[in-house]
């Protein structure tokens, strides 16, 4: 499956993703790292992670999805929500959980 399709398979199926360095368990970068911190304080139980250290064309192929440079990327019902900076305001201000507690 080409990566693109790939992914837009990936968002609308699942309610939460998160395109990420590395695993829930064990997250590659900070910036990763932080973004399944936050979704774990919201109370997220099914994210799908897709590790884009696993796949060079997902990794680059995300980025022009989103048309936005920088892992971890979320989603949320197919929608591009942002990556750790965005998540991290969002969080603060309620607007993530608010968001996510529509996934549940």
């Amino acid at each position: 499956m080409e990566a693109q399709e790939f992914i837009r398979k990936t968002v609308t199926e699942n309610p939460v993703v998160l395109f990420m360095k590395g695993t829930a368990q064990f997250p590659r970068c900070g910036f990763s790292g932080r973004a399944v911190q936050i979704l774990k304080s919201c109370g997220v139980k099914n994210i799908v992670i897709v590790d884009v250290l696993q796949d060079d064309a997902i990794r680059q192929a995300i980025k022009d999805y989103a048309s936005w440079p920088t892992i971890p990327q979320l989603y949320v019902n197919g929608q591009f929500v942002g990556g750790s900076d965005i998540m991290t305001e969002m969080y603060e201000s309620g607007e993530l959980q608010n968001l996510l507690d529509a996934t549940q």
